[in-house]
């Protein structure tokens, strides 16, 4: 079996691979990653219970499931042919639909309660006209979810922008701050940081676990049971004054 490739799917489901533009559940070397944003789209399912919701870029579809646990109804947008039809299928709720677009024009003026758009600012090319759009789509008061990797923890120290080729640009806290205030009154910008047993990892490799796992030939061992037990409660969503330690970035955009 291709290790790459999502297990387990339900009959007549056909299961995506991975490609380094968006991430997967279902793969358990993905795991770190999906539960990384996992976590991101529970915080925000709290926040919309009632709500009409649109998450733009939804990928997989995953995320767009979460959200419809408490929304009124949820819109799941992807212009990705592959993805829109794995979700179609794989995620069945009464008040949940999958659509294909482009998150540049979709939706009619003040439609939704909350746009939820997390881990695509980074790939488009007019990122500024993407959120005015967002704006444009919701009711007046309405919340949009923004979140982006951390410049400065994805990439090399000094470098601009990390190898994935699919980034066009990646940010800075205070420039994420600033794009989005560029489109949006009240904006917030919170931080993803590790937390309980990743946080016990973090602190395990400052005191020297890489060589003593590489000196020991335990990596493989290790990481094959460590990674796939990663759950979304080893992240933690929270304010900051100094967000350059934060994985991700998550700005709380208020029309």
């Amino acid at each position: 079996m291709n290790t790459f490739v999502q297990g387990n799917q339900p009959p007549g489901v056909p299961p995506l691979s991975l490609t380094g533009e968006r991430t997967l559940p279902d793969v358990p070397a993905e795991n770190y990653w999906f539960r990384r944003h996992l976590a991101v789209y529970e915080w925000i399912a709290g926040k919309v219970a009632g709500a009409r919701v649109i998450d733009l870029a939804c990928g997989e579809g995953y995320g767009s499931n979460v959200l419809a646990e408490q929304a009124r109804d949820v819109v799941g947008l992807d212009a990705n042919p592959e993805a829109h039809e794995h979700a179609r299928l794989r995620y069945r709720r009464a008040n949940l639909t999958f659509e294909r677009g482009l998150v540049e024009t979709y939706g009619q003026p003040h439609a939704y309660d909350a746009a939820v758009f997390l881990q695509t600012i980074e790939h488009v090319h007019d990122p500024r006209a993407v959120l005015e759009h967002l704006r444009s789509i919701l009711v007046p008061g309405g919340i949009t979810y923004v979140s982006t990797p951390n410049l400065l923890t994805l990439a090399a120290p000094g470098a601009e922008k990390s190898g994935n080729p699919w980034h066009l640009k990646e940010y800075r806290a205070a420039e994420f701050a600033d794009l989005c205030r560029s489109a949006f009154p009240s904006v917030t910008v919170l931080g993803v940081f590790h937390a309980r047993k990743l946080r016990a990892h973090a602190l395990a490799l400052k005191l020297g676990w890489d060589t003593v796992h590489k000196r020991l030939g335990l990596t493989s061992v290790f990481y094959d049971r460590f990674t796939p037990a990663i759950s979304s409660g080893d992240f933690a969503i929270r304010a900051e004054p100094q967000l350059d330690r934060a994985l991700d970035f998550l700005a709380v955009c208020r029309a």
